[in-house]
């Protein structure tokens, strides 16, 4: 699988259908889901939390745990779904994750990982990856994150997604640990370098196509979080620019329409229309109008019964005031002396 570029998983955010909303802009890049819970899959059940569209894939489940035989039935459920990829998160700092012994709290005990992910691998044929900080609280040497990963990487794990800061598990927010401790870059290239066999993906900081290319030069693959789904259409060049497929880049508004048979689909399927609508805020970022085509689909798209029509009264409504500023700096053109 290639792993060039990659989209985080992200709470709250990249559920299945901002995956599909996702796919009308690069079909190469590799998607996760949210972070899915062991005990949420065994307890609650997969169909809940697993279901996709094969118009996702490529798609990595990531999984919360620090069971090895929970992770090894997961990870396992997870093949039976013909997921792309199974990840162990080792990286989320909050609290509620922490009480429950996985996410960042996990690399202060590298062993259980590394049992964790032979798990894992004995009991599925998938790739099992690991996503994690650099380092937490006062681990923070590159020789203390070595000394997290050699054992994982023994057991047979190749591919570390690494968010190149530390992360502080008392005191700072889930929020203020994606800001507040310093990017170290440096130590995710030196990784590479002395682990040339490793796989090795950056994630942290990057908000563009144009840094992502230059992180390739050092390392194997970037992972982008936030700035996807805040300016989605940064996405729009992935394939050409990332992957050299020859994709013709989509215009915003081709990407929107190409995204109304789905929501059509789900609606009928009863799905109300803002949990779609909401992944689509920010596709027009930066345009004039777009404050216009958001405020439309955040004040209609809630209403019971809203269907289709609100998106394409949102994007009238965008191109009617994007058609009135045009007209306006050509006046202002043409009166200048």
């Amino acid at each position: 699988m290639n792993r060039r570029l990659s989209v985080a998983p992200m709470m709250d955010w990249s559920d299945r259908h901002c995956r599909m909303f996702w796919r009308q802009l690069t079909r190469q890049s590799l998607l996760y889901t949210e972070m899915v819970t062991t005990g949420a899959i065994l307890h609650a059940g997969p169909d809940r939390f697993l279901t996709f569209d094969q118009g996702e894939h490529p798609i990595a489940l990531q999984l919360g745990g620090s069971n090895p035989q929970d992770l090894a039935k997961c990870a396992k459920i997870a093949e039976d779904w013909h997921f792309d990829e199974v990840n162990l998160n080792c990286g989320c700092p909050s609290d509620r994750v922490q009480s429950g012994m996985f996410g960042a709290c996990l690399m202060a005990h590298p062993q259980l990982v590394a049992d964790c992910i032979k798990a894992m691998q004995d009991s599925c044929s998938l790739p099992v990856t690991v996503k994690h900080r650099i380092g937490i609280d006062d681990m923070e040497s590159y020789g203390e994150m070595v000394d997290f990963i050699r054992p994982i990487m023994d057991s047979g794990c190749s591919t570390f997604i690494v968010h190149a800061r530390k992360a502080w598990l008392q005191g700072l927010s889930p929020k203020q640990n994606r800001e507040i401790p310093p990017l170290n870059y440096d130590m995710v290239y030196q990784l590479k370098q002395d682990f040339p066999q490793l796989e090795v993906i950056i994630n942290g900081g990057i908000t563009d196509l144009e840094q992502s290319v230059d992180h390739l030069k050092q390392i194997d693959g970037v992972m982008l979080g936030r700035a996807a789904y805040h300016d989605p259409y940064i996405l729009a060049e992935a394939d050409n620019k990332i992957f050299a497929d020859g994709s013709i880049t989509k215009s915003r508004e081709q990407v929107l329409l190409d995204f109304i048979p789905y929501i059509e689909e789900q609606l009928t399927l009863g799905v109300p229309l803002n949990h779609i609508s909401r992944h689509v805020l920010g596709l027009f970022q930066g345009v004039a109008g777009a404050k216009i085509f958001r405020r439309h689909i955040s004040q209609q798209a809630h209403i019971k019964g809203a269907g289709i029509e609100v998106i394409e009264q949102a994007l009238t409504l965008m191109n009617e005031a994007r058609q009135r500023s045009d007209e306006y700096q050509n006046q202002k053109a043409t009166q200048s002396p």
